[in-house]
């Protein structure tokens, strides 16, 4: 029965990779799994052991480097969270100056100001935005939304 504590283990160390993403308790999770077979096939403790320290440390040396290298050059500068919005298009719901005003960004509202883009006499050359119009993302500045007009 042993063996369910070493899959547990497993399924343990599978979850708390699922909030790191850098692999390692994967590969740890991976050396679980090798020590609940061993324990499947009767082995003693310290053989599970044994076991688990070298699929773990196998998997670390010479699968993670290349996992984490194939996972980089499959997702090269992927952008999360508020940045993921820069670029994007949305429309504004009320005025929109440099202070203030709100838009609807990918079906929510947000807060949002006007950039300043200053013109060739060094004023800004688009005082607001009307509501309806399209802005685009240019910046995310805490929880404001920078934009510029489309």
């Amino acid at each position: 029965m042993i063996w369910l504590w070493w899959v547990g283990a497993a399924l343990v160390l599978g979850v708390i990779e699922t909030a790191t993403a850098d692999l390692t308790f994967l590969m740890l999770s991976g050396g679980a799994l090798g020590a609940a077979l061993a324990a499947a096939l009767g082995a003693p403790v310290w053989v599970q052991v044994i076991v688990f320290a070298i699929v773990a440390a196998l998997l670390l040396v010479a699968v993670r480097p290349w996992a984490k290298r194939h996972l980089a050059s499959t997702t090269p500068q992927m952008r999360t969270n508020a940045s993921a919005r820069i670029g994007r298009e949305a429309t504004a719901l009320t005025v929109v100056d440099a202070r203030d005003g709100r838009i609807n960004l990918d079906g929510e509202e947000w807060s949002a100001r006007l950039a300043e883009t200053p013109d060739a006499y060094g004023t800004n050359a688009t005082a607001h935005i009307e509501p309806g119009a399209g802005v685009r993302v240019v910046a995310i500045d805490g929880a404001v939304a920078v934009v510029v007009p489309k």
